[in-house]
């Protein structure tokens, strides 16, 4: 049982009816009454936890998912002009969702303030316990600090809650707040009464422990590129217990592998209304059980950017002789259906597609072939052209083909059904409800992890690297590889995986995290700290594409100021310490 969530759910009840989780800033005074026994006490800590579930256990589109913000996804055509028009370059400093965002990070900071400074008074609860749920949220402040400080890079600091009018501080520099945060992690890190790690079976489950804490130590550190320490805490995390899944790679996004060893922390779902994720709901396709919302589609240069699994950079040349030199209507031709019928060529014919190059009847096996002997977690992810998802929306199991042009997702065709079926896109797996395993779209009981070992062992390779170490790197790469079932680096006589330098390593390590980290939520501030956020998605043409390169629509870069968040407008107006971002207005 997901004890955890369950309090989350108990807490919200509990607590709102005092007002508590619904006042920004939190008044310390008022707060006091819930610090007179442990079980309110209690309920207050988990409170500090729900504010994480905010990005995963809704369907309201205001929710923004940050994988479609990075090169790896795109979102639909339907909701980016709506949700997403940061990637058009329409946004001014104004738009809620800076507001949006600011306020519930720093709801999460007003929380964990709550508990910090008043939760030693209460009066059944052991000394041991206090200092547990202490360091507990002074983890989670430090966490709601990261995300402000990589979206704004520089915010107030503050550490006890204050009266309304009393929040009017300037922002620190960016490198105080990682300092800040390196520091609060630190005192997590020394706490003698906060475990290594939980056991999957053990009550606590899902609370901080100091391998999560080393794990953020680690990840601020690459921030401020301390790459010495960094290696010394992602080394830590190893130490305390944690280690990668020895399952297959898909098989790691379920619900029966959701607490193993590799899960660092993790955000904990049931499956019951408001509390389970959404990610089932936002990436599933028409044929999901209860009809997903298909919101975000996987991007075509990324799924383009997917080795062989020997480790030779795929080429569609390799496969289609030709097919770079055409043109994106003209190689349509090759991601068609066998057996046509004569309107369906007329009508291919006058969208610009290449004909004389179709197969009647071996189109289909000619480009699964250019699928099939890819990096295994592409399949893992993708669901792409030719191959079967087995949805449930009919009532029952049924198998899906993605095929083009689509005719009918009912029987006989079984056609996968997308948002718009005049397009041929790239569909979600991973966290996609598989038949009818679950009933309720909107709510899936699969975990969502924030910190994952593999992220944990590449961020160990990447901070190696940094210091002119790149052989060594190649160890803790090839561990999430091996898992992964791609080719080593450095294999002996493959010159497709060999590893030149740093330079070289550098680039395979930020491939190796969007490959292995794709619809976690976690690669945007990733390409923000890299400075590649530009040149990958908004490289040329990029955006929303039919499978063969045919543009949807374009994203469109909005000037160096969109490397950083804009100060909420209403949060410069009720504080005139806060000065703007360098280009917002």
């Amino acid at each position: 049982m997901k004890k955890l969530y369950i309090l989350f759910v108990a807490a919200a009840a509990m607590v709102s009816c005092k007002g508590f989780l619904d006042r920004a800033p939190f008044n310390q005074n008022s707060s006091e009454s819930m610090f007179t026994s442990s079980v309110l006490a209690e309920s207050v800590v988990t409170g500090v936890y729900s504010n994480l579930l905010y990005d995963f256990n809704t369907t309201d589109r205001s929710v923004l998912n940050w994988d479609s913000f990075s090169s790896v996804m795109d979102p639909s055509e339907s909701i980016n002009n709506l949700d997403y028009n940061y990637l058009f370059g329409t946004v001014l400093a104004n738009n809620g969702m800076f507001t949006q965002y600011w306020k519930r990070f720093y709801e999460g900071v007003n929380r964990a303030n709550d508990v910090i400074a008043n939760i030693g008074s209460v009066p059944n609860m052991s000394d041991e316990l206090k200092s547990r749920r202490i360091a507990e949220c002074k983890f989670l402040r430090a966490w709601y600090y990261y995300r402000l400080n990589y979206l704004w890079r520089g915010v107030p600091i503050y550490t006890r809650n204050l009266a309304p009018s009393e929040y009017t501080k300037g922002r620190e520099t960016e490198e105080a707040v990682w300092r800040f945060i390196v520091d609060e992690l630190t005192e997590v890190i020394e706490n003698p009464d906060l475990p290594k790690k939980y056991a999957s079976g053990n009550t606590d489950y899902g609370r901080v422990t100091k391998g999560a804490a080393y794990a953020l130590r680690g990840k601020a550190y690459l921030w401020l590129k301390d790459w010495e320490n960094a290696e010394k805490d992602f080394i830590s995390v190893g130490e305390c217990g944690y280690k990668l899944f020895t399952g297959s790679y898909a098989d790691l996004f379920t619900e029966s592998n959701e607490k193993c060893d590799e899960m660092v922390f993790s955000v904990q779902m049931v499956e019951e209304s408001g509390n389970g994720n959404a990610f089932s709901n936002n990436y599933g396709n028409y044929c999901t059980t209860g009809y997903g919302k298909y919101q975000h589609y996987l991007n075509v240069n990324f799924v383009d950017s997917f080795e062989n699994a020997d480790g030779k950079p795929f080429n569609w040349d390799d496969y289609l002789p030709g097919y770079n030199s055409m043109s994106p209507r003209e190689r349509s031709v090759f991601f068609l259906r066998n057996g046509l019928n004569d309107t369906e060529k007329s009508a291919m014919n006058a969208a610009g597609a290449d004909m004389s190059k179709y197969d009647e009847t071996g189109n289909e096996a000619r480009i699964k072939a250019a699928y099939a002997a890819r990096d295994p977690r592409l399949a893992a992810i993708a669901i792409t052209p030719y191959s079967t998802y087995v949805g449930g929306a009919s009532g029952a199991n049924a198998t899906y083909t993605s095929r083009y042009p689509y005719r009918d997702w009912q029987s006989p065709s079984l056609d996968l059904r997308y948002g718009s079926n005049t397009y041929m896109l790239y569909s979600i797996r991973k966290f996609v409800t598989v038949g009818r395993e679950y009933t309720n779209i909107a709510y899936n009981p699969v975990d969502i992890p924030l910190i994952r070992y593999a992220d944990v062992l590449l961020s160990l390779a990447e901070a190696l690297n940094e210091q002119g170490r790149w052989q060594e790197a190649v160890t803790y790469v090839n561990m999430v590889r091996n898992r992964a079932g791609a080719t080593p680096l450095n294999k002996p006589g493959n010159e497709y995986v060999t590893v030149s330098g740093e330079d070289d390593m550098r680039v395979r390590i930020r491939n190796e995290k969007r490959w292995e980290l794709a619809c976690e939520e976690q690669l945007f501030p990733e390409e923000l700290r890299w400075g590649t956020w530009k040149e990958t998605k908004f490289a040329q043409d990029n955006g929303l594409q039919n499978v063969w390169g045919e543009p949807i629509y374009k994203y469109i870069w909005g000037g160096n100021a969109f490397y950083k968040f804009a100060i909420p407008q209403s949060e410069r107006e009720k504080n005139t310490n806060l000065e703007q971002n360098e280009d917002w207005h």
